[in-house]
This record gives C-alpha cells, structure tokens and sequence, in this order.
C-alpha cells in the first residue's frame, strides 16, 4: 500500500466523487481511479478492473480536483511563523506591549504583523512605541501590508526622518515590506518549502505567487534544489516588466532550472500592478469619500495612461495582467484599461465594484481573483468605513450570476492560505456563530469548488480520465459539508500529477 510522500500510486481504490464531479454511471458507488504517468487514466466501479501496482487506499473517501490559492504572496507568508501575531491586539498600546514582549530576530529587529487598527481606541503613536521597544528597531505590519507601524530605532535604521507618528502607507510601506522579506535565501528557502508542506496538507496543489521581488529567479533557484510540493504561478512587478520582456519570458511558459532540475511545476504569471490602496487603510480609491474625511476618497496609485501603457507592453510580450483594484473607482479605472487593451487576465480583490461593473467581468473575460474570507474579516470595517458607498462590497454572487470566473484566494499572510476556510466562507458568509453577512451574497458549494480549482468557476469542479492527476482525497463531500465541516475538512491525501505531495 502506498502511504508515504512521493510515492505515485498506480491506483487510488474506494474512493467516491462529488456530484459535481459525477461523470460516470456508478451514482453512489464506490469507484477506483486508476493512474499512469501523471493522468488519470481510467475510473471504474471499486474492484472492477486489476488494481496493479501500488495502492492508496481512500477508504470511502471523496476525491476532487486539486485545490490552487489564486493569490498568495510567498516570502511573507513564510516569515509569519517568525513574526509576533498581532491579529488580536485590542489598541495600540496593546500592540506595542505584544512587540515589547517578544524576543527579537537574529538580525537585531523586532517585527509583528496582522494588527486591525480600524477600531482601535487609540491611534499609533511613535512615543507609545518608542517606550515599550526601546531602541531595538520595530516594526508593526498592518494586516492588509498596506502600512507599517516603525519605531524611532527602526526609522532611523530605515534611513526615514521620524513625523511623531511613525506609519508608513502604500508604497514606503511596500518598501519597508520588501526590506524585511530580503533575509537570506538560507533563512527564506526553507520556510517556504516548509509552508509549501503545509500547503498540501490542506490539499493545495498550486498557488499564484505575487511576492514583490524578481520571482523568476527566486523559484528557478528553488527548483534546482529540490522543490516539488506544489505548482506555482509567479506574478511580475512593473518594475521587473522590462527585464522580463528581455528575457522572452511569456505566461504560462515553464521554468526550468539547470539542467536535471527541469520542471514544469513553475510557470510565470501575469504582470501584478496595484493601482490603489486597502480598506483597512482607508486608501481604496471610492467614489464616495470615507467618513470624517471629505477629502479622503483613497488613493489611485497609478494613473490611467501609465496603467494602459504597462498593460499593452505587456500583452504584446504575451504576459497577462493581475490588476490590484479594491474600491469601486479603482476597478472601474482596471476594467477599462483591460478594455483599452486588449489584456487578458484578472482583477485581484474586486471588493467593491458598482453595479454597472459587474457585468463588465464576463463581457471582458477577466477573472474576479477574489478572497471570500477578507469578506468576514472586513464585515464590521464594510458596515462603518465604506456604509456611505453605492457600489457593492463582496459582489460574490452577483459576480458568478453574470458569467464571472471566480478564482478564490487567501492574500496571504493577510488571511490563512487555506481553501477549505475561502470555500466556507464564500458558501456560508459567516463564521464564529455570528448570522450571515450580506448573505444574498453567498455562492453554492460547487461554484466554491470550482473556483478554488486550477481553472476557476468557469470549469466545473471534476475528475475525469485524461485528466492530469492534480488530486485531493478528503473526508467528506464538499458539497454537502456544513460550514464547521467545510473549515475543518480532512485532507486524506494530496497529489501532483499522480505524485503524493501529502499523505496523512
């Protein structure tokens, strides 16, 4: 029986398939799946055709297409396990006595990340910092990275002029981000083979990487030392689009590492520009101004001319585009840059998008790279921070109604890269007891699955032979789990094309 991580069963036995997945006469039968060189090549009622080989037993279990995270930034999520948690920090002094209390990294620095401070009682303040680190440079990342929290130590390491406050927004606080991720590739490797490990665990098989460095030689290196735990798409910064471009690199092209590394597992991405900012920064670019604020309407950090013109270098050179737009102002500005352009690709976040916009998703072809637990995450900011707006927040349903493909992701580190937790999110639209958000926004399961799938919804969620054998075995039907169930799903087993990356 084949039970250990990179053994490739030639047959996984007893198993059952999703009714979404169903394309075979057994109803509920229990069936095998028979494999051979990376494909599924057959299915059959359990027992019906020799089980040669080796054997992954699944035990009645329910077997799906593997699961991909369609937006995730590598290096970040990796240095979280080293990071102070402050997602539950209640005020800025708590924060800064959570960073007061912990032990610093071997490079001297103190760093913390995931504090909300929309509803703090208190605003950051470099003197309440200041007194509880000391002169041990600190730093405090928003849970959206889109600003940074310094103390006077760490500002002046940074080489920064201290303002008496201390937060850094949007870009300074993208550089600050990228300063703290450089560690060395002896500290950052590991880790992220590490929470690619985890990844599998939860029945990940790919992800889309839009880490903020050149990513193609980051992942050309990690290939050539062995990675092999999951597929990879990496994103491409604006700043790196020319060296890019030099490089005749196209999406979807595979990256091979010297050779006998060659692997297709890694494929470059889309272009990735942000063109605002976050709701948790009160920088989302809206059309209606945040309150007490009339002034404030969040920032478009890039402006529509360059927006086309980095587009149409791009999809000249065959690279698609990832387009970060969050407030309704700025997906309207990425829509018609797709328009303008011909870009294929997606909008990441779509979190609030007017209501003539909508349809404008399928009638483009861009995907709605969206991340249903920031909906949870953000429901209380939502009711208070954007209750002015017209356009709609969190427009799941309505997107999938008019024919958008959903892709589901995590952003993480600024929401666990877990997909089980994306699907029951968007399914479900609550958790922790407390009634459904917006619940005429919920999807159905199998919309969810499919969506935290390769293709994304517009493929249905299937397993079929001549498929690659991208596969997760898990313990119960996604599509009849309740929302505790979906969360906390069993993964029995994970496999890249027939390869067991997981195995529990």
């Amino acid at each position: 029986m084949t039970t250990a991580r990179g053994d490739a069963p030639d047959v996984i036995a007893n198993a059952r398939l999703t009714g979404a997945e169903r394309t075979d006469p057994f109803g509920d039968d229990v069936v095998d799946l028979h494999l051979a060189e990376g494909l599924v090549a057959d299915i059959a009622p359990a027992g019906a055709l020799p089980r040669r080989g080796a054997v992954l037993d699944a035990d009645g279990g329910w077997v799906i297409p593997g699961l991909w995270d369609h937006h995730v930034h590598v290096v970040q999520w990796a240095l979280s396990a080293q990071r102070v948690p402050l997602g539950g920090a209640t005020s800025a002094a708590h924060a800064a006595a959570l960073m007061a209390d912990a032990a610093p990294l071997g490079d001297g620095r103190l760093v913390g990340s995931g504090f909300r401070d929309a509803f703090w009682p208190d605003a950051p303040d470099l003197a309440v910092l200041d007194a509880a680190t000391g002169g041990v440079p600190t730093y405090l990342i928003n849970a959206d990275v889109h600003s940074v929290w310094l103390n006077s130590a760490a500002l002046r390491r940074e080489g920064i002029e201290p303002d008496g406050i201390g937060v850094l927004r949007e870009e300074p606080a993208f550089e600050i981000s990228r300063r703290l991720n450089a560690v060395d590739v002896s500290v950052s490797d590991p880790l992220v083979t590490r929470m690619a490990q985890d990844a599998a665990a939860r029945g990940v098989v790919g992800l889309v990487d839009f880490d903020m460095a050149w990513n193609h030689e980051a992942w050309t290196r990690r290939l050539a030392a062995g990675f092999d735990a999951l597929r990879v798409s990496y994103g491409i910064y604006p700043e790196f689009l020319d060296r890019a471009v030099a490089q005749g690199l196209q999406t979807g092209d595979a990256v091979n590492g010297p050779a006998p590394a060659a692997s297709p597992l890694v494929r470059v991405g889309p272009l990735k520009v942000i063109t605002d900012g976050s709701l948790g920064t009160r920088t989302a670019a809206c059309s209606h101004a945040y309150p007490g604020d009339p002034h404030n309407h969040g920032l478009l950090t890039v402006d529509a001319a360059t927006l086309v013109d980095l587009m149409t270098r791009a999809t000249g050179a065959g690279i698609a585009s990832a387009i970060h737009a969050i407030g309704d102002v700025a997906n309207s500005h990425a829509l018609d840059a797709f328009a303008a352009t011909g870009a294929w690709g997606t909008i990441e976040h779509a979190q609030l998008v007017a209501h003539a916009d909508i349809p404008r998703f399928a009638r483009l072809g861009i995907g709605a790279s969206v991340q249903p637990e920031h909906a949870l995450d953000d429901r209380d900011l939502t009711d208070t921070v954007w209750a002015g707006q017209t356009a709609q927040p969190y427009p799941l349903r309505t997107l999938a109604d008019t024919g958008a493909n959903l892709l589901f992701g995590s952003d993480a580190p600024v929401a666990p890269l877990d997909p089980w937790v994306a699907m029951a999110s968007a399914v479900f639209r609550t958790r922790d007891g407390r009634e459904p958000w917006q619940p005429q926004q919920r999807v159905d399961a199998a919309t969810a699955l499919a969506a935290s799938t390769r293709d994304g919804s517009a493929v249905p969620a299937r397993v079929e032979p001549g498929d690659v054998a991208d596969l997760v075995v898990c313990a119960h039907d996604p599509l009849a789990a309740d929302e505790a169930a979906l969360r906390g799903m069993r993964v029995a087993a994970t496999l890249v094309a027939g390869r067991l990356t997981h195995v529990a």
